[in-house]
C-alpha cells in the first residue's frame, strides 16, 4: 500500500492553527524550495510507529572545510555515534526516533528507528563543505516541527531533543538570519515540547558561540562550548547524550528537564 506524502503547507497550518507557529515562522517555513529539504529528512511514516509516545532527536553535524583542517572530523562521528549508542541503550528507545542532517544538507538517514540509524564514519562524512548555519538551522526545525505536528495530527504525544553542531559562524547562508531561526526557536520553546541544543567547537577564539547561538534564540543553559580538543568535544557529546536519554524517559517532566539544560 502505497502511503501518501505528508503535506508540509497543511501541517504547517495547523501548527499555526494550533498557536505553535507565529506567523513570522510560518513565512520562514513558506519558501518554495526548502519544502523539498524538508521532506527528505521526515522519512518513517507516521503508521509505521507503534508507540503510545514518541521522541524525535534531531542531530545536524558541521561539514564545512574548518572541521577537517582542525582534525575533528573522527571526534565528530565518534560524538554522533556516541549520541546513538546511549539512546540505543535507553530503556524507552523503542519510542526513539533519531535523524541526521549534515550542516550543508547532505541527509544522512531520515526519521527512522534509531536501532536503523546510520553510524557517521569516514565514508559518509567527509567535512569540506561552507557553514549556511541559519538557513539550514530554519531547514532543520522545520523538519523537526513537521514531523512533530505529523504524530500530535495523529493524537500522538511527541517531544523532541535537537542538537546544532558548529565550529564557526555563519558565512554562507543565503535566505535566513539569526532573527528568522531566533523565531522559530521561540516559538517551539514555548510549547515546552522541544529541546534546542547547541555546540560551537573553538575556533581559536574568533567566534562568540554563546552570543552566536543566543542571537538564534537558543537558551544560555542549552549551550555548549567545548574547546577544540578531542577529549573536550567528546565530553560535549556525552552531556548531550545523557540529556537526550533524561528527556527520552521523562514524559510527566520533560518540561522541567528542557528548563533544567545539560546542569539538571
Amino acid at each position: 500500500m502505497s502511503q501518501s506524502i505528508p503535506n508540509l503547507n497543511q501541517l504547517f497550518q495547523s501548527a499555526q492553527a494550533e498557536g505553535v507557529l507565529s506567523s513570522a515562522s510560518l513565512q520562514a517555513l513558506n519558501v518554495h524550495d526548502i519544502g523539498a529539504q524538508i521532506q527528505a529528512g521526515l522519512g518513517i511514516h507516521v503508521d509505521d510507529v507503534i508507540a503510545s509516545e514518541v521522541v524525535l532527536v534531531t542531530l545536524m553535524p558541521d561539514d564545512s572545510g574548518s572541521i577537517q583542517y582542525g582534525n575533528n572530523a573522527a571526534t565528530v562521528r565518534a560524538g554522533h555515534n556516541t549520541v546513538l549508542d546511549a539512546l540505543l541503550s535507553s530503556n524507552q528507545s523503542a519510542n526513539i526516533l533519531a535523524h541526521n542532517r549534515y550542516l550543508n544538507g547532505f541527509v544522512l538517514y531520515p526519521y527512522c528507528p534509531v536501532s536503523r540509524a546510520v553510524r557517521m564514519d569516514d565514508r559518509n562524512y567527509t567535512p569540506n563543505q561552507g557553514t549556511p548555519l541559519y538557513d539550514q538551522t530554519v531547514v532543520l526545525l522545520g523538519t523537526v516541527l513537521a514531523k512533530a505536528q505529523e504524530f500530535s495530527d495523529n493524537g500522538v504525544p511527541v517531544r523532541t531533543v535537537t542538537l546544532i553542531i558548529t565550529d564557526g559562524a555563519d558565512a554562507h547562508s543565503r535566505r535566513a538570519t539569526a532573527k528568522t531561526v531566533r523565531s522559530l526557536v521561540q516559538d517551539m520553546l514555548r510549547t515546552e515540547n522541544h529541546i534546542i541544543a547547541a555546540m560551537g567547537i573553538d575556533d581559536g577564539g574568533q567566534t562568540d558561540f554563546r552570543q552566536v547561538f543566543r542571537d538564534m534564540g537558543i537558551r544560555d543553559e542549552w549551550i555548549l562550548t567545548p574547546g577544540n580538543g578531542q577529549k573536550e568535544i567528546r565530553q560535549a557529546f556525552q552531556m548531550f547524550s545523557q540529556s537526550a536519554v533524561r528527556a527520552s524517559q521523562s514524559s510527566g517532566n520533560f518540561s522541567q528537564a528542557a528548563l533544567g539544560g545539560f546542569g539538571a
